[in-house]
């Protein structure tokens, strides 16, 4: 595993002798847009694992993504490689239609606490419209402006918990569009978590759940999402959503397109830059909304 390698893949090509907060963001944001987050090793008859040369080998050399349990783990190694105070901590995403927060913790995020004593939530593996851009400070009740929208923390009783304030979105073609309470909900919980310094071995069952349950969204989902320079696009079954934020008076411009079979494979190459060694199975079967 070798941190120039990794810093090709994601095209960085930037200072990193010192451990502050301008290097931070500048890694992170540059492996948003070259990492996708994806779940397709599930649907090509893949498993995952948690091994980190096996998600470097996978993520930095086959140049494929991965979800938050990869890419945060591998973003963890990239930070201490550099110097950084990284400490791996575990989360509960919220699901809106069921109106709660998963039982176990189900998502993988890090603290990073630079040389001035603060505190950053660096989370490079949650995807779509609710991935951050930027390293968030960690105080509670704070809103924190970012291109994808405004994301705040609020902790109670030792529990934090993580916002975003959604805008209007334009969809051109809504009778493609499936999205939850589109224009009803203004805030969206994302996850809750606490400040329990956790190891990879604490998330080996989830990762097994994740990928097996026949309930779980990443069984009944094959998705891809990428950041892009002003937006988001993202893969999920045969629905492509390209998203381009802020598109106009404080609304984000929602294009959506139904796949063929046949397209599938060369959107992914084109639009993700992501070639897989077994055929994709796609699936789409949940009602779950990922947007």
């Amino acid at each position: 595993m070798n941190i120039k390698e990794y810093f090709t893949r994601i095209s960085y090509q930037g200072s990193y002798e010192k451990p502050d907060l301008a290097t931070l963001t500048d890694i992170f944001q540059h492996h948003i847009r070259a990492v996708p987050f994806e779940n397709l090793s599930i649907h090509c008859g893949e498993s995952i694992e948690l091994d980190l040369e096996a998600t470097y080998n996978k993520i930095v050399r086959k140049k494929r993504g991965g979800w938050c349990m990869e890419n945060n783990h591998l973003l963890s190694w990239v930070l201490k490689t550099l110097g950084y105070n990284v400490t791996l901590l575990g989360s509960k995403v919220y699901v809106p239609e069921y109106d709660a927060y998963a039982e176990e913790i189900d998502h993988l995020l890090l603290k990073v606490v630079l040389d001035d004593g603060k505190s950053y939530i660096v989370d490079g593996g949650f995807g779509m419209v609710y991935q951050m851009w930027q390293p968030m400070e960690l105080i509670s009740g704070t809103d924190q402006l970012q291109t994808p929208g405004v994301f705040r923390f609020l902790e109670e009783g030792g529990v934090w918990y993580l916002e975003k304030v959604k805008r209007k979105q334009w969809v051109p073609n809504q009778s493609l569009s499936t999205s939850h309470n589109v224009d009803k909900e203004v805030c969206r919980r994302v996850y809750l978590f606490t400040l329990e310094p956790r190891d990879i071995e604490d998330f080996r069952a989830c990762n097994a759940h994740l990928q097996t349950a026949p309930d779980s969204l990443f069984v009944t989902k094959s998705m891809c999402s990428l950041q892009t320079a002003d937006g988001v696009r993202a893969l999920v079954g045969w629905k492509l959503t390209e998203i381009k934020y802020n598109y106009k008076d404080n609304m984000d411009l929602v294009e959506i397109r139904i796949l063929a079979d046949e397209e599938v494979e060369k959107t992914l190459k084109e639009k993700f830059s992501v070639t897989l060694d077994k055929k994709l199975v796609p699936v789409n079967t949940s009602r779950l909304s990922m947007f």
